[in-house]
């Protein structure tokens, strides 16, 4: 599809995506900014998933390598739910080729809204400091069913993807607040790609758009990663609620004002 962007809309685009990309790094949820701002750019709901995909894959793939070195993402511990996650992400993507324009357009807005109230009041649960859980039947089962349903969820939707993986995480395994985002960002990473990779199969991305996005979603991520490691969960949870509080009332505004 053509878009044709004017200098104002390729700085909002860039700018979205290097917020978007801090907070995703910091908190999820960055997506609850860079799929509406591309359905304002003129791209169709599919393509706009397909393309925030793209984008999105460059913020993930750099906070996840940047929680991995920090020794805060355990790739053997984790393998049964990158496979699930995976595995989730394809099927939720082949099903949007299969909802019609008018009820993605519809859908969206009230999803994203739901999820971003939904993170402002869920109470995760940081208590363990002390590391990774012990390995039991019961946590492979927790590691496939949560993956598969988040990677689902990822490829059919996505945004807020991430905040649902930190909170999960921190009431599933009881790990801290740190050890939640490594597995959030590397996860989702893992769902981004897989998802990317059937959306770009079916012919739903805008490469420029997505790329463009993307280098600055990139540079934002990385920033993210830093400050979340560094200044933990005194730093993270607040602007986790301020994000997402914001973020919804921008949402409801553009859906059902505007």
């Amino acid at each position: 599809m053509e878009v044709v962007l004017n200098f104002e809309l390729w700085i909002t685009l860039c700018s979205v995506g290097f917020l978007a990309g801090l907070i995703d790094a910091i908190a999820g949820g960055g997506g609850m900014l860079t799929v509406p701002t591309l359905l304002t750019a003129g791209l169709p709901p599919h393509v706009a998933l397909g393309t925030n995909k793209l984008a999105a894959s460059f913020g993930s793939l750099t906070a996840s390598i940047t929680f991995y070195k920090k020794k805060l993402f355990d790739i053997s511990f984790w393998r049964i739910s990158i496979i699930f996650t995976a595995i989730g992400a394809v099927i939720g993507t082949l099903i949007v080729k299969y909802l019609s324009v008018e009820f993605l357009d519809k859908a969206l807005p009230i999803l994203i809204i739901s999820t971003a109230i939904y993170t402002l009041f869920a109470k995760g649960t940081v208590s363990n400091d002390h590391g990774l859980p012990e390995k039991t039947p019961v946590l492979k089962v927790k590691q496939a069913s949560q993956g598969l349903i988040l990677g689902f969820y990822d490829g059919i939707a996505g945004p807020g993807t991430g905040a649902f993986w930190t909170s999960s995480s921190s009431a599933l395994y009881k790990i801290n607040i740190l050890l939640s985002c490594g597995l959030a960002r590397s996860t989702n990473f893992i769902s981004n790609f897989f998802s990317l990779l059937t959306f770009i199969y079916l012919g739903y991305v805008n490469v420029l758009l997505g790329v463009a996005m993307g280098v600055f979603i990139m540079l934002g991520a990385w920033v993210g990663a830093h400050w979340a490691i560094k200044f933990g969960n005194k730093f993270i949870r607040p602007v986790f609620i301020v994000v997402v509080v914001c973020m919804s009332f921008n949402l409801g505004y553009q859906a059902w004002v505007q």
